[in-house]
């Protein structure tokens, strides 16, 4: 990475573990406190953030329209101020009116604020080149829950739910904001982008075999982000190797990020997107053949080093095929399947694993073979002679 990216990859990577911390994973630490408070059921309270998710979905491609006519740092800014709102409603919910407009309001920050967003800023900034950029916003916003739970979790114990989300939203507003809005660059414009950025964008085969392998591979990221203890458990790992082994999944996610950005830099992403399909199966081979205990912290490194990759190939896939060129609106109409199918995945895998148990693995493998097939399916354009 070149002295002349680092300070916009600190920045876009500060204000998206921001971003995350504050709204994705506040969510599983403050979800029973606030539907207990404000006298909804705990899956109201869940079906309100699945609905956030879908916002988001149904958004980003106007999102990504938008960043690719103007550049992401006017974006960005007006997602801190969204998220700091979501926030103040959210913590002045006493009942389902005013948390339901909060996560209204959350799904739209979520829409204008995380990786899509930040992608899509960094594809006007650097064009071809962010490849780099991208892999080192993931390398540090890749920390967000481990920020977020914890601080979530402290601030929640010592100051109360409600003084959190004021808290959260008033970084936002203090930090957040003044760092997206004068921090970051202006989007490099040439003297084709005027012309080319309003053409329509053909929903062609490449962008459908995409769309299927990003989203068939969340709904794993997501599934087993939720469940990944219980799941352990179920392949016989005792609860205390299971948290030990889900432990892992962070530092592995960061090593995989760091090899994609050194060794897998000299091969076109799409054979990075595939590797990261592969280490899934790999796991959930290990755990039906040598069974839980010390085998889960393998199982854990193996997801994690596919999910760290997979989540940084959903920015450079798309820009190594189709270019700059409306970079940020094919990032939303990609990422729109795999945030719809995102927040059913906990519901889907919590049925599975009720009914089959470990064998919720077989479910998860297929899917991310899936995954494989349709990016196996994709060509790798030859370069030009």
């Amino acid at each position: 990475m070149s002295d002349r990216t680092l300070p916009t990859v600190i920045v876009l990577g500060t204000t998206q573990t921001l971003a995350w911390a504050s709204s994705y994973y506040l969510a599983a630490v403050l979800g029973d406190v606030i539907a207990r408070d404000t006298g909804v059921s705990t899956q109201w309270f869940f079906a309100a953030f699945s609905a956030s998710l879908l916002i988001s979905a149904f958004l980003g491609p106007q999102v990504g329209r938008r960043i690719d006519a103007v550049g992401g740092r006017g974006v960005l800014a007006i997602s801190n101020v969204t998220f700091a709102i979501g926030l103040v409603l959210l913590a002045l919910a006493k009942g389902p009116v005013l948390l339901g407009l909060a996560w209204l309001a959350l799904g739209l920050g979520m829409s204008m604020g995380l990786y899509d967003a930040a992608f899509a800023t960094l594809g006007r900034i650097y064009g071809t080149n962010a490849r780099k950029p991208i892999t080192g916003i993931t390398l540090i916003a890749g920390f967000a829950s481990t920020v977020g739970w914890p601080l979530t979790a402290w601030g929640m114990a010592t100051l109360g739910w409600r003084e959190t989300c004021l808290a959260w939203a008033a970084v936002h507003v203090v930090f957040g904001l003044p760092m997206n809005l004068f921090l970051l660059p202006r989007p490099r414009i040439t003297a084709t982008d005027g012309k080319t950025q309003d053409q329509p964008v053909p929903i062609d085969r490449t962008l459908v075999l995409l769309a299927t392998a990003f989203a068939l591979s969340w709904v794993v990221t997501a599934g087993m982000a939720a469940h990944f203890p219980r799941i352990l458990e179920a392949a016989g790992a005792s609860p205390a190797a299971a948290i030990a082994a889900s432990a892992l999944i962070g530092p592995a996610q960061v090593a995989a990020r760091i090899f994609e950005a050194s060794v897998l830099a000299r091969f076109h992403p799409l054979v990075s997107a595939r590797l990261a399909t592969i280490t899934h199966p790999l796991g959930a081979l290990v755990v039906a053949f040598a069974g839980g205990g010390f085998i889960a912290g393998a199982f854990a490194i193996l997801h994690g080093l596919g999910n760290g990759i997979i989540t940084i190939a959903r920015g450079t896939v798309p820009l190594a095929l189709f270019g700059p060129q409306s970079y940020g609106y094919r990032l939303g109409i990609i990422g729109a399947p795999a945030r719809i199918l995102q927040a059913g995945a906990p519901l889907l895998f919590a049925f599975l694993i009720e009914r089959y148990g470990a064998g919720v693995l077989v479910f998860s493998t297929a899917l991310m073979l899936g995954a494989l097939v349709a990016l196996l399916l994709v060509r790798i354009p030859k370069p030009a002679a």
